[in-house]
């Protein structure tokens, strides 16, 4: 996620020096992203983590994976033993 050069405010966010509330600014200067605070004037690099990795789940696994793992189950009588 990139910002603007035009400072944006970001609701709901504290500033983690002042604690305050809805007064913290986010833009971008020379393609690096930062957050400030127009309360106490604190200024951070803001590292954007990159996108989560998708979580393994039926859907999205192949068949032929699935068959691999399917295995049968034997039904035994209780009587007959």
């Amino acid at each position: 996620m990139a910002f603007t050069t035009k400072k944006q405010f970001i609701a709901g966010v504290t500033c983690p020096k002042c604690a305050e509330m809805d007064k913290i600014q986010a833009y971008t200067e020379g393609g690096v992203n930062y957050r400030e605070c127009v309360s106490c004037g604190f200024k951070d690099e803001m590292r954007l983590a990159s996108t989560p990795r998708e979580l393994q789940t039926r859907v999205n696994t192949d068949a032929a994976e699935i068959a691999n793992q399917t295995q049968p189950v034997r039904l035994v009588d209780p009587k007959a033993q």
